[in-house]
């Protein structure tokens, strides 16, 4: 595991720090053609309103998302790969809901009720692979399309109608491999959900993306903290000081696409305005060993050549490998897209970094109904070549209360890094609790994608 970088710079005075215009001036500098995508979106104009400190551990306000707006939004399930063959199937809990996500016979996928239709019994405790779905408590069967398939005792159910014995469904859609699920059978398709995510990731090849890893944890605050600790990027300073030498931080762009739809853009392989003195080696040094998702992790064993910068070099590195391991040709790939932090999210719990390789995943679900937990998710993908068959997908390594990140081997560099981010967490409950204004104050355009997710959740609460 790769250890943080010591900072061994001046740090400069931070309050007149950042321009985010920074990264368009990047982007002016690119030696191929520039998406059009990656230009600035129009300004959101959510207005600099404070948030009241209770939406992030009131029971009550629990109730309403649980109420008001989970039922009705389009939520990520987990990855096609994870479940191959016919009987392969997740198991999703939110709230008091739970959905089996089972692929069929058919290869369709589907989601059906975590519930027996006779005395409703949850038919599978966790994920994994059956040939029929069983009640445990009297042995009700159902084929893996859902259909019913065995009653026992069926002189004793003359008053059931056969026909409504097949067990309900939810919502199943896919895009780029994910799947998502949804409990409202009048929602939006997922397609039209996700807005701009779909053309802006077309390119990165994403039908052939694989899981690499998938580590998850309690933590202990609620799932919207957890979201937003990745929804900005000027807490790098305080809480990251260690990637500063490589991440330009306080330069980051914001974009708020829709109601859904939000990004933010962090370069890299640049050093943060917030250090003064750093060398273009070291910058290369540290973005290779530190950063977590380049294609090497050795920094030691680079040289940076003599009228290069990092940000030259990393992308050439990184366009090199990522080449060979999807055998496509990327040599119309921005160095932009190459290495930088472009990362999206879709209302409400959905991130995923863009990019050719190494796209990192969030997720964080609301830990049944305490409001001041959740389950987390981290998965990075990688890609597989145009022909052969897509990896099976790692277990799902879940961590103890009591693990920190650091302890999954397969995170590398991110673990620290995440373990830094999940220590904040439960102070940030303590502190909002203690709050003496009972508000949270954001900034207008650092924090710009926090005010566009209460927005959103504000309109599914005031239905």
């Amino acid at each position: 595991m790769n250890a943080p970088c010591a900072i061994q710079h001046p740090r400069v005075s931070p309050e007149n720090l950042g321009d985010p215009a920074t990264f368009q001036r990047l982007l002016a500098q690119e030696k191929v053609p520039v998406p059009a995508f990656l230009k600035p979106a129009p300004a959101a104009g959510l207005g600099d309103a404070d948030l009241a400190v209770d939406r992030y551990f009131s029971a009550d306000f629990h109730r309403r998302e649980m109420a008001g707006m989970w039922p009705r939004v389009w939520q990520f399930v987990g990855r096609d790969e994870a479940i191959p063959n016919a009987g392969d199937h997740l198991v999703y809990d939110i709230g008091d809901r739970s959905v089996i996500v089972m692929r069929g016979e058919d290869g369709v996928v589907r989601g059906f009720g975590n519930s027996c239709l006779h005395r409703g019994i949850a038919l599978r405790p966790e994920g994994g692979h059956v040939e029929q779905l069983r009640c445990p408590f009297h042995g009700f069967t159902w084929d893996l399309a859902g259909a019913m398939k065995s009653l026992p005792c069926s002189w004793d159910f003359k008053h059931l109608e056969p026909a409504r014995q097949d067990l309900p469904q939810v919502r199943v859609e896919t895009w780029a491999g994910f799947i998502f699920i949804n409990f409202d059978k009048d929602a939006e398709p997922l397609q039209s959900w996700l807005g701009v995510m779909p053309a802006h990731f077309a390119d990165y090849g994403l039908d052939r993306a694989t899981t690499l890893l998938h580590v998850r944890k309690r933590i202990p605050c609620n799932w919207k903290l957890a979201q937003e600790a990745f929804f900005e990027s000027f807490h790098v300073r305080a809480t990251h000081p260690h990637i500063m030498t490589f991440t330009d931080d306080v330069d980051s762009q914001y974009d708020v696409f829709s109601d859904n739809v939000a990004r933010c853009i962090t370069p890299m392989s640049i050093a943060s305005p917030n250090l003064s003195g750093v060398t273009e080696a070291e910058v290369m040094r540290d973005c290779i060993a530190a950063s977590g998702r380049m294609s090497d992790a050795n920094g030691a064993a680079h040289q940076l050549p003599a009228g290069m910068t990092a940000r030259e070099y990393i992308g050439e590195m990184n366009r090199e490998a990522y080449a060979a391991a999807s055998g496509v040709d990327l040599s119309q790939a921005t160095l932009a897209e190459l290495q930088d932090a472009i990362l999206y999210s879709a209302f409400p719990n959905f991130q995923i970094w863009a990019g050719y390789c190494g796209n990192i995943v969030y997720r964080a679900i609301p830990d049944g109904q305490n409001p001041e937990s959740c389950i987390y998710d981290v998965m990075v993908l990688g890609r597989h070549k145009a022909g052969e068959v897509r990896p099976a997908a790692p277990a799902v390594h879940w961590l103890s209360d009591d693990e920190p990140f650091s302890s999954a081997p397969e995170l590398g560099a991110l673990g620290p890094v995440l373990d830094q981010d999940m220590r904040n967490l439960p102070h940030m409950t303590r502190g909002l609790k203690a709050s003496l204004t009972g508000v949270v104050t954001l900034a207008s355009y650092q924090e710009l994608r926090i005010r566009a997710h209460h927005h959103t959740l504000d309109k599914y609460l005031a239905d």
